[in-house]
């Protein structure tokens, strides 16, 4: 069974829903340990200012996140992706959207443009595509202290459907949001890809 539906990559319902999402090209950086760390939210910024130099833009773009851990973990499904193996173990990819085709030169070009405060020598930045795939999906609203309800919900959807997670947890921050910001009234599509 594959989805049927292709859904646009930056929407999701408040209901669980099985789609297929299309293949979006993107500049990354890689980071572990745990999210909210003061290196999580440097390296957020630096993907952020290169995407923006790239699109020649002022606006925030949608920062986007991949989730996983090492290879010697404990295996974890969706509903429990967050509580099976501790959090610091992370691995992650922070994404921001960048058009189809998009060189690693014109990448190095805009990090120069950038000139991010954020940004060490040893920021290893590329580009990154996820392809077009099967995913479950749900929209969150609120905290990110409260997605493992969110997460029980969909795994559940998931279970029922026969689908196990096959790939990164996928996140999506619609609302920009810095250290302080409130998390009262954010939105992010959570996405995991399966089989």
């Amino acid at each position: 069974m594959s989805a049927t539906t292709l859904s646009e990559h930056l929407h999701a319902s408040d209901d669980p829903e099985y789609v297929r999402t299309p293949s979006v090209d993107y500049v990354a950086v890689l980071g572990d340990g745990a999210p909210g760390s003061d290196e999580f939210y440097r390296k957020k910024i630096l993907v952020s200012d290169i995407a923006r130099a790239l699109a020649q833009r002022e606006e925030t773009p949608v920062v986007e996140l991949q989730f996983w851990y090492p290879e010697n973990s404990t295996p974890a499904e969706i509903a429990d992706f967050y509580s099976v193996n501790p959090i610091p173990s992370l691995l992650y990819r922070v994404l921001a959207q960048i058009p189809a085709g998009t060189t690693d030169e014109a990448i190095a070009s805009a990090r120069t443009r950038a000139a991010s405060a954020a940004d060490t020598a040893s920021d290893a930045v590329t580009s990154f595509t996820i392809p077009e795939q099967d995913v479950v999906q749900v929209m969150h609203h609120g905290p990110f202290s409260d997605e493992y309800a969110t997460l029980a919900r969909l795994g559940e959807y998931a279970r029922r459907q026969d689908l196990h997670r096959a790939g990164p947890h996928h996140e999506i921050h619609l609302d920009a949001f810095t250290r302080t910001t409130p998390q009262d009234t954010l939105r992010t599509i959570l996405r995991d890809p399966v089989l």
